[in-house]
């Protein structure tokens, strides 16, 4: 079974994790540092993410980690960010996206306007994708992994209510952000097929793993205690979707237990509104024009 101890070497390889200071951000963050990789820890929070770089540094002090502000829902603060990453930093070997908020009980807006699970979750990194893309085209094997999660299957794209202004459900808004995930996780892979980019897109999801996304769910955050898995364990889909071998360009991981919920990771199916190419052009095209950032395959 794939674990922490199959990862090689990571020494000169730079990461960034979004959502890094807990959950499966936070293990994700510290395997991949622990093997010797920068890690960059994008957080949100950013005493929160010193705390948990901190943690990470009792464990092992001789990990190379950083924590830089990255709000997912501001547009501005995603600029700022990559930003500052280029300005120190001339490569990108793995982008985690990781972070996400999770069925938010009433709607809520990001500071661009749009609703927030969908924008922090989707349009968010959508964004920083796009503005670290020059970065990752030109570091060899680059490879972006985003988070979705089993939720994706009871999402659907509806294009006249991105937004949920018409009819707001917790639940249904994000699974819609996670569906958008795969969409955007495919789609990406396509492209960068076409040009000719040696650049990977792959996805992952937890399972059911104990974090403090479920803050929101009263009824999930009583069903971890018996249902859900650790968050080391959780992460290892993250993780296998990064840098295992067997995953390639396009490929998807979860866990290999009952109803992929727990367990070591492998290659996973997504369902069939995932694969819509269609849909998935549509929503790239959507989400260039909602945060005024496009991706250059063809420099």
């Amino acid at each position: 079974m794939w674990n922490e101890t199959d990862i090689n070497d990571l020494t000169g390889k730079h990461v960034i994790v979004t959502g890094a200071n807990s959950g499966i951000g936070l293990e994700t963050a510290r395997a991949m540092a622990e093997k010797g990789a920068r890690v960059v820890m994008a957080c949100r929070n950013l005493e929160k993410g010193t705390g948990a770089a901190e943690s990470i540094r009792t464990r092992n002090p001789e990990v190379d980690l950083e924590v830089m502000e990255l709000d997912l829902s501001d547009l501005a603060s995603v600029k700022t960010f990559v930003e500052s990453y280029t300005g120190r930093y001339d490569a990108l070997d793995f982008l985690i996206n990781n972070a996400g908020v999770m069925m938010i009980p009433e709607r809520q807006e990001t500071a661009d306007g749009f609703e927030m699970q969908f924008g922090t979750n989707h349009l968010g990194h959508f964004a920083l994708t796009g503005l670290l893309f020059d970065l990752l085209r030109n570091t060899p094997g680059a490879r972006v992994v985003t988070v979705s999660s089993m939720g994706h299957r009871f999402g659907k794209i509806d294009f006249d209510n991105l937004n949920a202004e018409q009819s707001y459900s917790p639940m249904s808004v994000y699974a819609v952000s996670k569906l958008a995930n795969l969409l955007f996780t495919y789609e990406l892979q396509r492209r960068l097929e076409k040009a000719g980019i040696r650049m990977d897109a792959t996805a992952a999801h937890p399972g059911w793993t104990g974090t403090n996304l479920q803050r929101h769910a009263s009824t999930l955050r009583f069903m971890n205690r018996f249902a859900s898995q650790k968050p080391p364990m959780g992460a290892l889909p993250t993780l296998y979707a990064a840098l295992s071998d067997s995953m390639k360009g396009g490929d998807y991981a979860g866990p290999r237990g009952l109803m992929e919920q727990r367990g070591y990771p492998k290659k996973v199916k997504s369902n069939d509104a995932s694969h819509d190419e269609d849909v998935a052009r549509k929503l790239w095209e959507v989400s260039e024009e909602l945060t005024g950032v496009s991706f250059d395959f063809h420099r």
